[in-house]
């Protein structure tokens, strides 16, 4: 059975320090310790009298001053593995974590997911191929030398960086190294630690390679075990649950996440915020329980993307000026219908199909899988068609050989609508109003990833009123862009009364339009 070995980097509060680590050995897992050696000692020598009668703790046997960007990190966390390494013989898998991780998963749930599958988990891409950096200097950190911190040398560190450059000191990456790169929180398996800690002695060259480079915390490991370990036995992935902000930011979890931390797909998660103390006394009560009955939704990510989003809204990609010089025609209508519900719009859109000669396309920008004709591969994708709005238009209409068009959009769609109002065609627009219930929006959310068939009730009741009002907002937007033709049908009028808008919209007789009106269960979910 599974025996973790917790590899803990940390370097403040010593109580919490203290408490994390009697929480995560009470299950008979064991703990090895780096405390920075920039902290005080007294904090150092606290944490070691707390837990001197703890057997399932060690500690490094050298402390590193650490700093972010540097080798310290690394050497430190090899100290600590080297440690555990020593002291726990019959631990068969080593996990990293800092003062900040808090488990979300019982050990028992834990161990089985561990035993379950014989490999290693590590976040582990090509360095060079993958987009794995999104800002600041790449190549720059493994082909130069780095003597200075970024962070709090800045000149020095900038000043060496160009001096290199101009004397022509770019170095190569060992020759037999791919460099690798990804998150540092990794779950390794005893075996692979003992190869690393192999390849550090023997290997001096590689190990003068990383000394030197920046961030080498998210590299080092990344290349060993890949260089070290068979790929069939390494899993891309790290098992602790974090997520960034758009600004580089780790996001802090509190107390009323409790619920969407244990439906992920994780075993530990970080950041959990100081003053979460709730958060924290229970999730340091669940480590240690019997519990494995968890129920995986993993929406998290989607989640947090979505809910954050809400907050940003005007941030539009502007309209390719390819797109804003061309025109679908002067002489061509184009009639929009917009619809939450894409179910009701399709109906509507079968029964005008049926009932006029105008061509109709559904969900076209919404749908990969919305019928369409070859039209050179400018179909063939979601962003290509969006991209490529009005040149996929003139085409259709030109397929069609038709003045006069009918798609289907989404009441998201607010920048396509823009694009196609802006336009010297006719454009017309017709929003169906539809009334949501709980189970729809719980349906839709569902549909769009926000939640999964595991997701908790108290998660879904946090994210009703979230969806409720974005809906309801998407069409005060539309109303907001006062647009020339804007139409509405809705659910709770009478079939007289979303006549007149349906014959305004498709340039009906009075009959005509009302049979359209009255299309059997329409509003029908």
């Amino acid at each position: 059975m599974a025996k973790i070995a917790f590899i803990l980097l940390c370097h403040k509060d010593p109580d919490a320090i203290i408490q994390q680590a009697q929480q995560l050995t009470a299950a008979g897992d064991c703990m090895a310790i780096h405390f920075d050696a920039r902290a005080p000692i007294a904090a150092y020598d606290r944490i070691r009298a707390a837990l001197a009668d703890n057997p399932n703790v060690t500690f490094a046997r050298r402390r590193i001053k650490c700093g972010w960007g540097e080798w310290s990190l690394v050497q430190a966390t090899l100290n600590a593995v080297q440690a555990a390494a020593d002291a726990f013989p019959r631990a068969t898998h080593f996990y990293m974590v800092s003062g900040d991780c808090m488990a979300i998963k019982s050990a028992v749930y834990a161990h089985k997911f561990l035993d379950a599958e014989d490999a290693d988990y590590i976040e582990s891409v090509d360095f060079f191929d993958s987009d794995w950096i999104k800002t600041g200097m790449k190549e720059d950190r493994l082909h130069y030398r780095h003597f200075f911190n970024e962070r709090t040398q800045k000149k020095a560190f900038y000043w060496a960086l160009d001096m290199q450059r101009r004397l022509g000191l770019r170095r190569e990456v060992p020759a037999d190294i791919q460099v690798m790169i990804g998150s540092q929180w990794w779950c390794l398996r005893r075996r692979t630690i003992e190869w690393i800690l192999d390849f550090t002695r023997q290997r001096p060259d590689v190990m003068r390679f990383f000394r030197t480079t920046w961030i080498p915390d998210e590299t080092f490991f990344q290349t060993l075990v890949r260089h070290l370990v068979p790929e069939g036995e390494i899993r891309s992935r790290t098992l602790t649950f974090l997520m960034f902000t758009e600004y580089g930011m780790p996001v802090t979890f509190y107390n009323d996440h409790y619920d969407l931390l244990l439906a992920q797909d994780f075993l530990f998660a970080r950041k959990i915020s100081p003053e979460a103390i709730t958060l924290k006394k229970r999730l340091g009560l669940l480590y240690a329980s019997d519990r494995d009955d968890f129920k995986i939704s993993n929406e998290g990510r989607r989640l947090f993307t979505f809910l954050t989003g809400r907050g940003r809204i005007g941030r539009r990609f502007a309209p390719r000026f390819w797109e804003t010089e061309t025109s679908l025609g002067r002489e061509r209508e184009l009639l929009i219908i917009a619809c939450k519900k894409w179910h009701v719009a399709k109906r509507l859109v079968g029964a005008i199909r049926t009932q006029t000669n105008i061509p109709a396309i559904d969900y076209l920008f919404n749908e990969e899988s919305t019928p369409l004709p070859d039209l050179g591969g400018i179909q063939s994708t979601l962003a290509k068609r969006t991209r490529h709005r009005r040149a996929l238009m003139r085409m259709l209409f030109d397929y069609y050989e038709t003045d006069r068009l009918l798609i289907c959009l989404d009441t998201a769609n607010l920048d396509l609508m823009q694009d196609f109002f802006s336009d010297r065609s006719t454009t017309r627009l017709l929003e169906i109003e539809c009334r949501f219930t709980d189970d729809y929006l719980i349906g839709h959310a569902m549909r769009v990833g926000l939640a999964g068939e595991q997701t908790s009730p108290e998660t879904l009741a946090q994210l009703l009123p979230t969806i409720r009002y974005d809906v309801v907002f998407e069409s005060d937007r539309i109303r907001d862009a006062n647009f020339a033709s804007h139409l509405r049908l809705r659910e709770g009028a009478s079939v007289d009364e979303n006549t007149a808008p349906l014959a305004a919209f498709l340039g009906l007789p009075p009959g005509p339009a009302r049979a359209l009106a009255d299309t059997p269960y329409l509003f029908n979910d």
